[in-house]
């Protein structure tokens, strides 16, 4: 559907861009911006998603720039002097910039092409990623009512897609969206007890590629270290390990060097892995919407793939007891948001778009808190625009100069290596003689193009060397603060808006165990259904379709056909061994076997293990 987006784009009408995951939706709005003169608008929610595609951007040669949290409004201006007369292509931002009169007034200057609103199902109090902030969008077209808007999302139920348009006040828009149907991804549902060994079976011997999704940081590391215990080539993937981790433990698994990735949520951006043939869940998925997208990363060279939950009785306990039983009052989250500003002493009044590294597991421990509520609290004042939590490794140095200016000075000299970084911090921060001073790794890094571990080193040194007095901190998150401190007035301004959100959550946790409670249906025409399509029909090839089926279609019959071809390629096997490696019953597999010998493609040996001619 690309090119009938951008057409529909070019040729200035409001369109609504309805992708799947790996449908390349930044290109809808990407091409016609070049195209055109002028500036794009993006708005976005995710901060890192913003990054990569400006970083991505520029190393194409393409002028484009983010407004990022936490910058002086010195800072800010200028980033919107050079939006404005730099030449520049595109100008990311998040929505609650979209608050400030000073950027309204810059983009109002600004000679805008197209204005593209990314994940625009935040807009809806329907969607599942509701962010009331999103309706700033809507005044962009009081800033320049005639240029085009488009509308991208991956995740969009019939009732999102029709109060999508209404709020961003879209005219007449010509909504262009593909069909959810793949009809190379089995969608499969199993309740088992021992979901390691399940894994184990379709993945060992096997040179398969994998994603197995988690939801808790620990989780990744101990399913990891355990499938490693198999013989199973894998790694784990969260938000709290460092930038140069991820892309190390990216680039292995995109190059085959690592078979299975066992991640979180943040392992989302950058992995267009075109052959991955197994996406694991082995902890129920929060919604619908992000298990497909999930489940999505299957298959993307059009070859078969299998999407698997694996659930037992505990997981339904565990998901309720998270989302549903751990969400946070008003009064509860009054009381967080003041800890909060407490913790980072933020006086009354002050605050807006200042930008924090913080720990979590510090915060909690500090204040005796509950982690499950605390972080669903979080994560409900940066869907309401309160903060923003960017979920991202980050160190900082608490430090102080401990000799005179006079020797430090010498002491640079005599070490040119050092020099760069300590005189760096020197400028960034004054009064560092006086006092212990919180430093920002990242900052220092950035200005000084060295990277994170060679600051840690070169102020390790300085340390041992009699130099500095150090204390070294790990950070998992940033959090920007969007509103002035106004205690319970920010949150009385939001707390109806917080009852919405509660109220979705709940109905998304009951979607989920309707998905895999339903043994009935079809499981691929329960989530296209979910996303409003009428016209879809039974896959054939899902654990429900399977099940139903004593005998496999013929479509079936080519897809299993395959599958022990190329299993019989690699070692000769039994159909017990075949039936443990594949996902399709016992009896469609013998059915099939029995098939391939009639065809004389493949012979049993005398220990009954079959191999191909």
């Amino acid at each position: 559907m690309q090119e009938e987006i951008i057409t529909s784009v070019l040729n200035g009408r409001d369109t609504v861009a309805l992708l799947p995951t790996g449908g390349g939706k930044s290109v809808c709005f990407q091409i016609p911006a070049l195209v055109n003169e002028g500036i794009c608008i993006v708005v976005s929610p995710l901060v890192a998603l913003m990054t990569d595609q400006v970083n991505t951007l520029k190393k194409k040669g393409i002028k484009a720039l983010s407004i990022p949290g936490g910058i002086s409004f010195q800072n800010l201006n200028i980033l919107l002097e050079n939006a404005t007369y730099g030449n520049y292509k595109f100008l990311y931002l998040s929505p609650e910039r979209l608050n400030q009169e000073l950027v309204q007034n810059s983009i109002r200057k600004m000679n805008v092409n197209l204005f593209a609103i990314d994940e625009a199902h935040c807009i809806s109090q329907w969607g599942n990623d509701f962010r009331p902030s999103y309706s700033n969008c809507s005044m962009l077209r009081f800033l320049h009512p005639l240029v085009p808007m488009i509308a991208l999302t991956a995740t969009a139920t019939p009732e999102v897609l029709a109060d999508t348009v209404n709020q961003l006040k879209l005219e007449e828009p010509s909504i262009l969206k593909n069909s959810f149907v793949r009809k190379n991804l089995s969608y499969q549902v199993q309740f088992v007890d021992d979901k390691l060994y399940k894994i184990e079976q379709l993945l060992k011997l096997n040179s398969e590629t994998a994603i197995v999704y988690v939801r808790s940081r620990k989780k990744t590391v101990e399913i990891s270290s355990q499938l490693n215990s198999l013989g199973i080539i894998s790694d784990y993937y969260h938000g709290g390990i460092s930038s140069e981790e991820k892309y190390t433990k990216l680039q292995n698994w995109l190059q085959g060097k690592t078979k299975v990735m066992v991640a979180t949520s943040a392992f989302g951006m950058g992995i267009d892995h075109p052959n991955v043939r197994y996406v694991f869940h082995i902890q129920l998925p929060e919604s619908i919407e992000s298990y497909f997208q999930e489940a999505g990363r299957a298959g993307r060279d059009g070859k078969f793939a299998r999407s698997i939950i694996l659930y037992n009785d505990y997981d339904k306990v565990l998901i309720k007891k998270q989302f549903i039983d751990s969400r946070p009052t008003t009064s509860q989250l009054k009381q967080l948001y003041r800890t909060l500003s407490n913790y980072f002493q933020i006086s009354y009044g002050e605050g807006e778009f200042s930008s924090h590294s913080f720990n979590f597991s510090e915060f909690c421990k500090k204040y005796q808190l509950n982690s499950i509520l605390t972080y669903n609290g979080l994560t409900a004042l940066d869907r309401l625009g309160v903060i923003q939590l960017s979920k991202q490794f980050g160190r900082k140095s608490i430090l102080k100069f401990i000799i005179s200016s006079d020797q430090l000075i010498k002491y640079f000299e005599q070490n040119p290596t050092i020099s760069l970084i300590g005189k760096t911090i020197l400028r960034l921060y004054g009064g560092i003689f006086e006092s212990p001073t919180s430093v920002k790794i990242d900052l220092v890094s950035s200005k000084t193009g060295q990277s994170v571990n060679q600051i840690i080193k070169v102020l390790e040194k300085m340390k041992n060397e009699g130099v500095l007095e150090l204390n070294l901190y790990h950070t998992d998150a940033t959090i920007t603060f969007i509103v002035p401190r106004e205690d319970d007035k920010a949150i009385n301004l939001v707390s109806k808006n917080l009852e919405l959100i509660n109220i979705k959550k709940e109905k998304e946790v009951k979607s989920v165990l309707k998905y895999v409670e339903d043994n009935k249906t079809c499981k691929s025409l329960q989530l296209v259904t979910y996303f409003g399509e009428t016209t879809g029909e039974n896959c054939g090839i899902c654990s429900v379709c399977a099940s139903q089926e004593t005998m496999p279609s013929n479509k079936e019959k080519k897809i299993i056909a395959k599958n022990i071809l190329q299993l019989l390629e690699e070692n000769e096997l039994t159909s017990r061994k075949i039936s443990e490696k594949l996902t399709f019953t016992e009896t469609k597999i013998i059915v099939v076997l029995r098939h391939l010998q009639d065809a004389n493609k493949i012979k049993i040996n005398s220990k009954n293990e079959y191999y191909t001619l």
